[in-house]
């Protein structure tokens, strides 16, 4: 059964070993290998949380931690989606693209650990089994919708903004 929370694991793992797999790469067309995907992966599933978890944490989530935990969230979605819009502005492989690739990766290394330390821990205690089933078909769904990222929204948000307009 597809839980919401195991789901957003596995992207996470994901995520991870894909910046280890840029430490092994050497040559441009390697690199490019690896970032192309990899750029599109950060900006889906930072929309897919946008869409799919927050405003379920948000709903659900123990009130006060919900609404830090989503405007963090929010927040580190904004820096790794600039980082991400910086990399594509360089051509890969120069020192501009590694900066901006080396911005992206602490930045999704910061937001993947508040996220497993206090935004999942909190959503699992606040919720059942049933609702991070239905919440995982919802973001099955929303990755199947978006396909090598098309359609998702890269644009950044305001995190107050979104809280008031999903609590």
């Amino acid at each position: 059964m597809p839980d919401i929370v195991d789901l957003i694991y596995e992207d996470h793992d994901w995520l991870r070993r894909h910046f280890f797999y840029l430490d092994e790469a050497t040559t441009p067309e390697e690199l490019a290998a690896v970032w192309s995907p990899l750029a599109v992966r950060l900006d889906t599933h930072a929309d897919a949380e946008e869409q799919v978890f927050y405003p379920a944490l948000l709903q659900r989530g123990r009130a006060g931690n919900a609404e830090g935990e989503t405007e963090d969230a929010i927040d580190d979605h904004n820096e790794i989606r600039d980082a991400v819009a910086e990399a594509r502005r360089h051509v890969t492989g120069t020192k501009a693209w590694f900066d901006a690739v080396g911005e992206a990766r602490t930045q999704n290394g910061k937001h993947l650990d508040e996220e497993e330390r206090e935004a999942l821990p909190d959503f699992l205690k606040s919720t059942t089994a049933e609702a991070r089933h239905e919440l995982g078909m919802q973001w099955l769904i929303f990755y199947a919708r978006h396909q090598a990222g098309r359609g998702v929204d890269t644009s950044d948000k305001d995190p107050r903004q979104y809280i008031d307009k999903h609590r």
